[in-house]
C-alpha cells in the first residue's frame, strides 16, 4: 500500500513518542504496568506477563485496510481493551438467549457466585456493563476496594480520595466507577453464564467469524480457576492490571473495532446483535462519557478530534482504538505515551479526510 505524507506524519509523531514502559517487564519492573499504584499487598501481578513490541498500528477506512506500520502482526498485551472483548461476549449471550434482560439482577440467575449480599443482590447485567454496580466484595483475592477512587486518563470526574481508600459505597446504578476488581466479577459471571470458557466462546464466536487471526491469547490470574459442571476452567481477567489478560495483535484489534462499526455484521452474518452493538455506544445515565464497556465522546470534548458519535477501546499501556462513524473508520495505535493522543489523533482525522 503507498503511504500518503499525511499518513507519514502521523505515524512519525506515534514513533517519536512510545510509552516510557520497558519492552522487557522483567529488565525494569518497577516502570511496566499499573500495578504498583494500588496499595500493598495488592500491588503485584497475579498472572503471567510478556515482552512487548514498539509503538504500532493498523487503519481501515471503507471496510478494508488502508494503512499498518510497526508490527501489526505482533499479538501484545492490550490491557482493558479487554473490556469491550467482554462486553461483546454479553452480546454474544444475549444473541444466544443466554442474556434475554440486562436489566435483570445477576443474583437471580447465578445464585452462590457473589452477588448474594442486600448491597450486591439488586446489581443487574447493566449496571456491570456501564461500570455503575458498586459491588462490594473480593474477587479471586482482590478486594474491590482496591480500585477505589481509581484515578483514569479520560474519566473527566477525578477521584477525590487516595487510591484503594474505603471510599463510601452508592446505591447500585448510582454512581460509575472504574474499577478492575467489578470488572473482573463481571467476567466471573458471564464465565457461569456460559458454562464454557470464555476465550473459546470468543474464538468461535466473534474471532474466527470476523477473520480473525489464530495468535491472540486470553489468559486468566495464576489462581483464578473456579469448578462448573464437574469440570475446571479458566476465568479471565477484563485487563492486566494484575497480570494475565488479552494479548491480540493491531490488525485484530482493527477487525473488532471494524465489527462495532458495522453494527455486529460481518460478511453478511450478524455476529453481534444490532441492537446490542448500538446500545453499547449510548451513554449511561451517570456517566454520558461511557457506554456499555467503550469510551464515547459527547460533544467531541473527552478525545478532541473525533466526532461525537465515535467511541473508543482504551488500555493502558497507550493502546486506542478509535471507532469512526463520520469517517467510516477504524484507527488502532499502540504503546503511544497517553500525552502525544490528541496529536495523533489530529493528524489521523487529517489523513483519513483526504
Amino acid at each position: 500500500m503507498t503511504m500518503t505524507p499525511l499518513w507519514q506524519e502521523a505515524i512519525a509523531h506515534a514513533n517519536a513518542n512510545e510509552i516510557p514502559w520497558p519492552r522487557d517487564p522483567a529488565a525494569d519492573p518497577a516502570r511496566w504496568g499499573v500495578h504498583h499504584e494500588d496499595p500493598a499487598p495488592w500491588n503485584r501481578l497475579r498472572g503471567p506477563v510478556h515482552p512487548r513490541g514498539g509503538v504500532s498500528g493498523a487503519v481501515w477506512q471503507g471496510g478494508k485496510e488502508i494503512v499498518a506500520w510497526g508490527e501489526p502482526d505482533r499479538a501484545d498485551l492490550t490491557f482493558s481493551v479487554a473490556k469491550t472483548g467482554l462486553a461483546m461476549l454479553a452480546g454474544v449471550a444475549h444473541g444466544q438467549g443466554l442474556l434475554p434482560d440486562f436489566d435483570a439482577p445477576v443474583a437471580r440467575r447465578l445464585p452462590g457466585i457473589g452477588f448474594d449480599t442486600p448491597h450486591n443482590a439488586p446489581i443487574t447485567w447493566r449496571m456491570l456493563l456501564e461500570q455503575t454496580s458498586e459491588w462490594e466484595g473480593s474477587c479471586f483475592g482482590l478486594p474491590d476496594t482496591v480500585d477505589r477512587w481509581r484515578k483514569v486518563s479520560h474519566d473527566p470526574r477525578p477521584a477525590a480520595g487516595p487510591k484503594g481508600g474505603n471510599r463510601p459505597l452508592q446505591a447500585p446504578g448510582s454512581y460509575w466507577e472504574y474499577n478492575d476488581v467489578r470488572i473482573n466479577q463481571l467476567s466471573l459471571a458471564l464465565l457461569h453464564l456460559f458454562g464454557k470458557p470464555l476465550p473459546e466462546v470468543f474464538r468461535d464466536h466473534v474471532m474466527r467469524p470476523i477473520g480473525a487471526s489464530e495468535d491472540w491469547q486470553w489468559v486468566p490470574y495464576d489462581d483464578a480457576w473456579v469448578e462448573i459442571g464437574g469440570q475446571k476452567m479458566p476465568s479471565v481477567p477484563g485487563g492486566t492490571h494484575w497480570g494475565g489478560g488479552l494479548s491480540i495483535s493491531a490488525r485484530d484489534q482493527a477487525r473488532l473495532g471494524q465489527l462495532l462499526l458495522q453494527l455486529g455484521r460481518w460478511d453478511g452474518r450478524q455476529v453481534l446483535p444490532e441492537f446490542f452493538v448500538r446500545r453499547m455506544q449510548l451513554p449511561c445515565e451517570v456517566a454520558s462519557f461511557y457506554g456499555w464497556l467503550v469510551w464515547l465522546n459527547p460533544e467531541g470534548r473527552n478525545f478532541p478530534g473525533a466526532s461525537p458519535r465515535s467511541c473508543f477501546m482504551v488500555g493502558a499501556g497507550g493502546h486506542t482504538i478509535w471507532v469512526e462513524p463520520g469517517l467510516d473508520a477504524v484507527v488502532v495505535v499502540r504503546w503511544l505515551d497517553g500525552g502525544a493522543l490528541a496529536e495523533f489523533m489530529r493528524l489521523a482525522a487529517a489523513a483519513l479526510r483526504r
